[in-house]
């Protein structure tokens, strides 16, 4: 890893209460429910509970319901962004983005739909100067629906 990785216990879970905490997402971005487990400087595991009401499935499609790809990528990319906030011990300070910058091998395996529930697995691969990379694997029913490596950077909003 790297010296921007703190050494922290493990964390058994974390409440919605805990998860807006560390994500400025909000409502009809936020897509992350609850965090199973975080290891810092190594592993999180989430889950995203997916409804009928989603704001995307009137358009996605209203004949046949599917989550967007986009989306459970997303998905994973905030769960990813929780972790590396968890590793190096701090919360959101309103002046840095924490950017989604790179995705590479996304593959796509089955499609998520009304009722499901994601479970979404990343693991903290390599952090250094300031770029963090994970692999990332999002499951419904034990059976992979997504998975990818990702890229994440924070970076000041300052100018």
């Amino acid at each position: 890893m790297s010296d921007t990785v703190a050494s922290v216990a493990v964390d058994s879970s974390m409440d919605i209460h805990r998860i807006l905490e560390y994500l400025p997402h909000r409502y009809p971005i936020l897509l992350v429910d609850r965090v199973l487990e975080v290891i810092p400087g190594e592993r999180i595991t989430a889950l995203k509970n997916v409804s009928m009401n989603e704001p995307f499935f009137p358009g996605h499609y209203p004949h046949h319901p599917v989550m967007p790809g986009v989306l459970v990528v997303e998905a994973m990319a905030q769960t990813a962004a929780i972790l590396s906030f968890k590793t190096m011990g701090v919360k959101p300070d309103g002046v840095s983005v924490y950017y989604f910058v790179g995705i590479d091998n996304a593959r796509f395996k089955r499609p998520v739909g009304p009722g499901d529930q994601l479970m979404l697995d990343v693991r903290l691969t390599t952090t250094k100067r300031g770029i963090w990379k994970f692999s990332a694997t999002a499951k419904v029913d034990g059976q992979v629906a997504a998975e990818a490596d990702l890229m994440c950077a924070m970076r000041s909003t300052s100018t």
